[in-house]
């Protein structure tokens, strides 16, 4: 099974510690985030892995080759032009060559959702892409129909909206099920020639909600007893080390 990584934010949210390091290296528990997320991934059953850098990227390089981490780990690399998280799965597509769907995930998320579950239901689904939401609260979300595809996104705060085309989201008597997205997601590589058609920096989001139109982009929720932790801000990086360490944990206020 293959898997990204999206290791190149800048941080920011993590400062002071990220004048200094990148966001993939800080530690949750002692350990290097991204350790933990290659951790997880080879015990679920991951054997190729692609992590990108830009922030400190050297950093994240040289920790990458310094380690045996029992699976093919290989490095995209946004050090001259940070992409977004579409540009970042464009960029690193060439990298996944045997036909087999990519599992994304953020490396600062910590759930105890299993992603090998997560793999299996995109697959046995024939969806183009599945992405894990949940119902916990946020300021954004995005809206699913009744058979949880895709249809648009809303700022609850600002009241901005996104629809896809073809969909009657937010019109009059319009039901749709409004569930935040965790940062985990799978994609098929029937999707791969429509990032290369998107442009060069672009939002993974931006790109769901165009493509949903021509595209069967899922949402899926966990089991119940889900959790999530989005180690993203200093007060998070505990929550994360107890959900590590439990196997229970806060949900986060939001997830980028």
């Amino acid at each position: 099974m293959n898997a990204l990584i999206v290791a190149a934010g800048l941080g920011t949210r993590l400062k002071p510690l990220t004048d200094t390091m990148p966001k993939a290296l800080v530690p949750v528990g002692g350990v290097p985030m991204l350790e933990h997320q290659i951790g997880r991934l080879r015990e679920e059953g991951f054997t190729h892995i692609v992590v990108n850098v830009h922030h400190f990227g050297e950093q994240i390089i040289d920790f990458v080759r310094a380690h045996d981490f029992g699976v093919q780990v290989d490095i995209s690399d946004e050090r001259g032009l940070l992409l977004d998280t579409g540009g970042a799965l464009r960029q690193a597509s060439h990298f996944f060559t045997d036909g087999e769907p990519v599992l994304i995930h953020n490396v600062d998320i910590f759930s105890n959702a299993s992603p090998a579950e997560l793999y299996a239901q995109h697959v046995s689904s024939g969806a183009d892409a599945s992405l894990l939401v949940s119902r916990r609260e946020t300021a954004r979300y995005l809206a699913f129909d009744e058979a949880m595809r895709l249809v648009g996104w809303t700022n609850v705060k600002t009241q901005q909206r996104k629809v896809v085309s073809g969909t009657d989201f937010g019109e009059p008597d319009t039901e749709a099920t409004l569930l935040a997205f965790a940062g985990i997601h799978v994609v098929s590589p029937s999707l791969f020639g429509a990032l290369d058609d998107f442009g060069t920096v672009f939002s993974i989001i931006d790109f769901y909600l165009s493509a949903a139109s021509h595209y069967d982009i899922r949402g899926i929720e966990p089991p119940a007893g889900f959790r999530l932790v989005d180690a993203g801000k200093p007060e998070t990086l505990p929550l994360a080390a107890e959900l590590l360490k439990n196997s229970c944990g806060q949900p986060a206020d939001d997830t980028v």
